[in-house]
């Protein structure tokens, strides 16, 4: 590994019913266990950005999420209020239907919006690759490199499946010039090292800690 464990992973809360005090919680671990970031819905921006304040965890906001159909330019306007309110990292959809439609300047242009409001933040554009094709994965990884994104990233873990180690070798190989960060259904140590081993470079997870610790079950259900 390049780095230690614990530094792959975002330390994920999405959930429609997360309440301010969970995601107080998550910050707390995420600083306690030193997690790259912790990732939230864009509405708890600010608390996040206070409670990780002074720690080497980041700030890290989902835009266009979980289905990537927003218009463009309210993924831009979410994307440029998160930096506002403090986001170090934005996790975008991009915008599946179009992409499946093959409508290829559209998805550049849509992922360039957010990478233009994102100021010096990184952003990570989830290709939610359950509902792709081999081709099309390997399509909209060039798309995100050419609208200069950060990393590609496999699944929103609201699909209807995850990451893969598979998807993860394909996205790596593809764009090598890009970060990969692999989410949904990273529950355990193994799984989470197999996808650092075919070139994942972050991890998207709500088990964090069982993954650190090296416990077979992630026991967390508030994440995704």
């Amino acid at each position: 590994m390049k780095k230690k464990l614990s530094k792959y992973i975002d330390h994920t809360i999405l959930k429609a019913a997360a309440t301010p005090d969970v995601v107080i919680r998550i910050c707390e671990e995420a600083v306690q266990y030193d997690f790259a970031s912790v990732c939230v819905n864009a509405c708890y921006t600010s608390l996040v950005a206070e409670h990780l304040k002074g720690s080497t965890v980041a700030p890290c906001v989902v835009v266009g999420f979980p289905l990537g159909a927003s218009p463009s330019s309210v993924k831009a306007a979410e994307c440029a209020q998160a930096v506002r309110d403090g986001a170090l990292e934005v996790d975008m959809v991009l915008h599946i239907g179009q992409m499946k439609a093959g409508n290829l300047d559209y998805v550049r242009s849509d992922i360039k919006g957010v990478v233009d409001a994102s100021g010096k933040a990184l952003v990570k554009v989830i290709l939610e690759n359950c509902y792709l094709s081999q081709e099309e994965i390997r399509k909209a990884c060039l798309l995100c490199e050419e609208a200069g994104a950060d990393f590609v990233k496999t699944s929103t873990g609201f699909g209807t499946a995850g990451a893969t180690v598979e998807d993860v070798a394909l996205m790596k190989k593809t764009v090598p010039s890009l970060q990969v960060k692999a989410a949904g259904g990273i529950r355990d140590r193994v799984t989470a090292l197999a996808m650092i081993e075919a070139g994942a470079d972050r991890l998207g997870a709500s088990a964090g800690i069982a993954i650190v610790q090296g416990d077979a079950d992630a026991g967390n259900s508030t994440g995704y």
